[in-house]
């Protein structure tokens, strides 16, 4: 049986290397009249499609809005909401 220890600063390195990888998706503007961001998570996509936690749930599940899940969050794209808006108001 082939065993290898994982060292603290074996943990430290892994912790740095994903928190960068997360901070790629975070790194979008946030003040007003810049760029629209990429990705959402949650809280952003509830208060702009005004809707409640249940209600996204039930977009995910029937796969309706795709996401994507990074640690514990959820994010997603700017792009599938835009569509999705655009498919209820026909």
């Amino acid at each position: 049986m082939n065993v290898e220890l994982i060292t603290r600063d074996d943990l430290e390195r892994f912790k740095k290397e994903l928190l960068e990888e997360i901070r790629k998706f975070q790194a979008f503007p946030r003040k007003r009249g810049e760029e629209q961001r990429n990705w959402l998570k949650s809280f952003e996509v509830r208060k702009l499609l005004g809707i409640s936690a249940g209600t996204l749930q039930n977009l995910r599940v029937n796969g309706i809005l795709p996401f994507s899940k990074i640690g514990g969050l959820l994010y997603y794209r700017y792009e599938d909401i835009q569509k999705l808006m655009e498919g209820a108001s026909q």
